[in-house]
């Protein structure tokens, strides 16, 4: 048994399902540790506790292991969540070991250096979990109803226009009467009852998120903003959270997704999209409420139309609205404005 002579350690973590690589570290950067143990917060505790009352650790971040940092925090560690991707970059070695990472770990935690993820709180995160949810239905529902289209044309079965615009319910009522073979109206059947189905429970959803929520007073302020419902409320507040925890409204834009990637070089000065970070749901929300905000909101008209007029393309001038009221309301939700 070692004895207790350093006040602080540093402790890298790599994680896995049933095992945990974890290398520690003193003030000077020499390994006092780098193995293996069992998944287990008591096991992991025990081990670094041999080399230091004050412990400032790292875990990459991936399923799992935000619930074993949150644990390891009601240790008494000082834990911080890792970008496995900047993390990785950061290595700039082609091999990759368990020893190896979970001292690189610890060695950019004692740096400080570490390029850190927020540790969402128990509430955030069974939040997500509901939109997620939430989304996977609505992405199911979507694929029946291009199943069923594709059905119908494969029958070359045009369903008349009378009946009304497709999947309302004047629309899906004619469908069961249509003269199909025996299998493809059998199948038919079978799509829309899990249709139904789906439809049934996405309510479900929605009407829960709405009771989560009806008392929170970030998703009843952005309520108050034009085009914005209760999905795209409950979306931004799982995902964004806290908006105190970013340092500008253009940190904030740049987190959803909705900055334009730098393409420079030399004497070329362009810009190559969006950038490929973010949510892909969070950005989609809120580029819908773009679209929202352009159909109701003069002021957005206006810029709209200046970018139109420079030549700027559909596509581009919606998610430059999108971005600049991201960055305002990024101001708006203060928490010293949410107590006003």
């Amino acid at each position: 048994m070692v004895s207790l002579t350093r006040e602080r350690v540093f402790v890298g973590l790599d994680y896995h399902q049933l095992s945990v690589q974890v290398c520690v570290l003193d003030d000077t950067g020499r390994v006092l540790h780098n193995a293996s143990l069992a998944n287990d917060v008591a096991a992991i505790a025990t081990v670094a506790r041999r080399y230091g009352q004050r412990i400032e650790a790292a875990i990459e971040c991936c399923c799992g292991a935000a619930n074993l940092a949150k644990q390891l925090r009601e240790q008494g560690w000082s834990i911080s969540l890792a970008h496995a991707g900047f993390v990785s970059r950061m290595k700039q070695n082609p091999d990759k070991t368990d020893f190896a990472d979970a001292r690189i770990l610890a060695d950019l935690v004692r740096v400080g250096y570490l390029p850190k993820v927020w540790l969402a709180p128990d509430e955030i995160v069974e939040l997500r979990r509901l939109i997620r949810f939430r989304q996977q239905l609505v992405n199911e529902r979507r694929n029946i109803k291009l199943r069923i289209r594709g059905l119908l044309r494969d029958e070359r079965m045009p369903v008349s226009t009378e009946s009304g615009k497709a999947w309302t319910k004047g629309w899906l009522s004619l469908l069961p009467t249509l003269p199909l073979p025996a299998t493809a109206h059998w199948i038919l059947e079978q799509q829309l009852a899990r249709l139904t189905d789906l439809g049934q429970r996405i309510v479900q959803i929605e009407q829960r998120l709405k009771q989560r929520l009806e008392h929170d007073a970030v998703v009843q302020k952005l309520l108050q903003q034009p085009g914005i419902g209760w999905v795209t409320a409950a979306t931004i507040r799982a995902e964004i959270a806290e908006f105190d925890r970013f340092h500008s409204g253009k940190q904030l834009a740049r987190y959803c997704g909705l900055s334009p990637r730098n393409a420079s070089s030399g004497e070329r000065q362009s810009d190559a999209g969006l950038i490929k970070a973010g949510n892909p749901q969070l950005r989609a929300v809120l580029i819908e409420a773009a679209h929202r905000l352009l159909w109701r909101e003069e002021h957005w008209q206006q810029f709209a139309a200046g970018l139109l007029r420079r030549g700027k393309p559909k596509s581009l001038v919606v998610a430059a609205v999108a971005n600049r009221w991201i960055r305002r309301l990024y101001h708006q939700m203060q928490p010293e404005q949410l107590a006003a």
